[in-house]
């Protein structure tokens, strides 16, 4: 389903990952101020708002979402209420760039969820550049140092960005591969909205576990608030519209491999803002990284 990549797609592709690096640095600053759930709650919460006057059609009685609401709420589950909330929750104890980096691994999550559920072809040129990929991630992962990888001491927001990525990965698919009215996809806020009104949902029950467990904290300050205008317009909703016309012009498997971009951004980012700047290792899994986007991109 690969189809030529044109520059307004390439566009698309792009600025989505440079919106998600903000994301990551911007929840690092933040999460002190704000427990990981309860800001993904948040944040969606007001993308609703912001989104409901443009789709309000979309959830009027006789909508074509909910004869295949089943569908929609996986969707809403996988790519609004798990994929951010497990990204919050990395940043805790993860910084950006070892957070995007783990990401890089996303296309292999492509790949496989295309090839085991949805009749996907993996092609030479893919599980190439999905090897340089993953090599990457393995070198953060193991901060340069081969021998620790055999200890397997992988910190918490590691293991949290596997999880949201594995859940991108699949929220991508489903996306795309679909069979319901053509209505639904018709107007990106229409799109946006058939997600938000299930993901919104999931969002607040895993606030409202958090604050049960004792977890939930917030300390409103003009950080926080500016934080929230941010990653609402961009990340939320720019982000999640360029990614959705990204992916279906191009497919999940090759939209897969900009996100390899996000960790390149996310250095920028976190040198400039956080005092963060790349080690030597981070420079040798960006350079594995682009080489995997450059293979990826040869056809079979």
């Amino acid at each position: 389903m690969q189809q030529k990549l044109t520059p307004s797609t390439i566009f698309f592709l792009t600025a989505a990952p440079l919106m998600w690096a903000g994301n990551a640095v911007v929840g690092r600053v933040v999460h002190d101020l704000v427990s990981p759930m309860l800001l993904n709650f948040i944040r969606w919460l007001v993308a609703f708002a912001v989104i409901l006057p443009l789709a309000r059609s979309i959830l009027t009685r006789n909508s074509p979402l909910w004869p295949h609401w089943k569908r929609w709420s996986v969707i809403g589950l996988l790519g609004i209420g798990c994929y951010n909330a497990f990204q919050y929750l990395a940043l805790k104890t993860s910084g950006p760039i070892n957070v995007t980096l783990v990401a890089a691994s996303m296309p292999l999550w492509m790949m496989a969820f295309g090839a085991l559920f949805f009749n996907s072809r993996i092609t030479r040129p893919q599980l190439a550049g999905a090897v340089f990929s993953i090599t990457g991630v393995l070198i953060v992962l193991s901060h340069g140092q081969w021998e620790q990888l055999t200890q397997l001491r992988l910190v918490p927001g590691d293991l949290y960005m596997l999880l949201s990525t594995a859940c991108w990965s699949l929220y991508s698919w489903l996306l795309v591969r679909t069979t319901e009215p053509a209505g639904i996809k018709s107007h990106w806020a229409q799109l946006l909205m058939a997600q938000l009104a299930f993901g919104l949902v999931w969002s607040g029950l895993f606030a409202g576990g958090e604050w049960a467990v004792g977890a939930s904290h917030l300390q409103l300050n003009g950080t926080l608030l500016a934080a929230i205008a941010y990653i609402v317009i961009g990340p939320a909703i720019l982000a999640y519209r360029f990614w959705g016309v990204g992916v279906q012009r191009a497919g999940p498997t090759a939209a897969g491999f900009f996100t390899n971009l996000t960790p390149l951004f996310a250095a920028v980012l976190s040198a400039a803002f956080l005092g963060e700047p790349p080690r030597l290792y981070h420079a040798i899994a960006f350079l594995l990284i682009v080489a995997g986007i450059v293979i990826s991109s040869r056809r079979a």
